[in-house]
């Protein structure tokens, strides 16, 4: 963040801790007590997105809250033109990294929107490391792009418009980065509105989005899930590769995940053990239905084998 900056603790009694990992420093809150949670945020926000379920979550498990390379505090990879730095392979990667540096070898993992599909590459790169995953209000890229049809691309414009070359998005939010990015949060919920999302919430994703570099990486991030994200999702379906752990899909009833099939006819076609449920709300389920994604989490998250 800018030097100085002073923003809202919204993990109290949690350590914070940089890791370098494949030439990126990653920020992150670590605390609680149990068997580690990894939790990753989405665009376009940071690790505060976690600030409503993490209390709970850490009376069972060492959470390890990262922000993801370019957004929130984490450092910032240079662009290229494959993108690879920004790929979700890259990011799991990194993460998987992190995790080992903090003697984790196996954990669980949670991932909300570009974090999912951070985890689910993870859980498909790195099955080994994985004991269970949830996934929220997503379904893979591979099936977006595939299902693209004039209301899908309505609902999902900013996969397209992001994933242009630099630096044309970038240029275009840089002009009013709040406005853009309080009408994307807004747009995203099921009331249409910021009053799901604190003020102090609101000061964390506020601080990062107007930094221009930051910009630049969310953008990149899209348009790796333009180019290379989709052909390793599609090498996974040639090969016919599946997520071997236990998967929980949730998703918003009024989300981005919702389409004619419903998001767990979708993730069969990727899962081997799959189990999920739509909760009230829109995109932001840790935040517009906290006590629900709760009640779908821990049950899942402390059970065993494949119940």
């Amino acid at each position: 963040m800018g030097e100085g900056l002073e923003l809202p603790d919204l993990f109290p009694g949690f350590a914070t801790q940089r890791i370098s990992a494949g030439g990126t420093d990653i920020h992150m809150r670590i605390g609680g007590v149990g068997p580690p949670l990894l939790l990753i945020h989405g665009y376009p926000q940071s690790h505060a997105m976690w600030h409503r379920v993490a209390p709970e979550l850490a009376k069972h498990h060492t959470l390890i809250i990262p922000d993801l390379p370019g957004y929130g505090q984490s450092s910032i990879p240079p662009l290229s033109a494959n993108h690879a730095a920004y790929s979700k392979r890259s990011m799991a990667k990194i993460l998987v990294s992190v995790m080992e540096t903090l003697g984790h070898t196996r954990f669980a993992v949670v991932g909300h929107d570009r974090g999912g599909r951070v985890s689910y590459r993870m859980a498909l790169d790195h099955p080994e490391r994985i004991e269970r995953i949830a996934v929220l209000d997503i379904l893979p890229t591979l099936e977006y792009w595939q299902r693209i049809d004039r209301a899908f691309a309505l609902k999902i414009y900013h996969w397209a418009f992001l994933a242009q070359p630099a630096p044309f998005p970038e240029n275009m939010i840089a002009n009013a980065p709040r406005a853009f990015l309080d009408h994307t949060l807004a747009s995203w919920t099921g009331d249409k509105s910021l009053a799901s999302f604190s003020e102090e919430a609101l000061a964390h994703y506020h601080a990062f989005f107007e930094q221009s570099d930051r910009i630049a990486a969310t953008c990149e991030d899209y348009r790796a899930g333009a180019a290379i994200d989709v052909d390793h999702d599609a090498a996974d379906q040639e090969q016919g590769r599946k997520i071997k752990a236990p998967l929980l899909a949730v998703w918003g009833n009024m989300g981005i995940a919702q389409g004619a099939e419903t998001p767990l006819d979708t993730w069969a076609r990727w899962a081997e053990d799959l189990r999920g449920k739509g909760l009230d709300g829109g995109h932001f389920v840790a935040e517009e239905n906290p006590g629900a994604l709760l009640a779908e989490l821990l049950p899942f998250m402390t059970s065993r084998g494949g119940d």
